[in-house]
């Protein structure tokens, strides 16, 4: 069971999972379950001009957006990965990301990010370092499971980031 990427050349934002949920692995689509706040909370930071469902999840690249997880590996927690299979995902992951080469790479939760970065903590938002090229941004983890942040703050930390890739556009030549 592999969840199958999102992605497409020279995105403005890839929304990087830490690793597909047993249910998104078996329904083949990015964040699924009704608790999963990323739909709802895409859409109300601005991404999408209607909140998207899981089922329509490639309608995504519409908005210049892509979806991926760090590691391949469904479970049914996040905390089950082991250091060791963020490092092991480590080469690919950062492959795939220059060869896509998006503006904006947002890890969704500190967990990877930190994993591949080699630092202990970080701060969420923009990262002082890109990663593969791109922008390397760190957003709280939409999941139902992620009861630290609630809807109105996941909202305003997506916001965040879309106003930035807004910007960012904004100043291409």
């Amino acid at each position: 069971m592999v969840l199958e990427d999102i992605l497409a050349d020279h995105l403005t934002v890839v929304f990087c999972g830490i690793n597909p949920g047993l249910q998104a692995a078996a329904q083949g689509h990015h964040f699924t379950g009704r608790s999963n706040r990323f739909w709802r909370t895409l859409h109300l930071a601005g991404f999408t001009p209607q909140e998207l469902r899981a089922e329509d999840d490639r309608t995504i690249l519409h908005y210049r957006c892509g979806l991926t997880a760090v590691v391949d590996r469904p479970t049914a927690r996040a905390d089950q990965l082991s250091l060791e299979e963020f490092h092991a995902a480590e080469a690919h992951f950062e492959r795939k990301i220059a060869r896509h080469a998006p503006r904006f790479v947002a890890f969704l939760g500190k967990a990877a990010y930190c994993a591949l970065s080699g630092q202990r903590d970080v701060a969420w938002g923009r990262q002082a370092q890109p990663f593969a090229q791109a922008t390397a941004w760190v957003l709280p983890n939409p999941s139902g499971r992620n009861l630290a942040f609630s809807q109105a703050q996941l909202v305003e930390a997506y916001r965040e980031l879309h106003a930035a890739a807004i910007d960012r556009l904004n100043t291409l030549p």
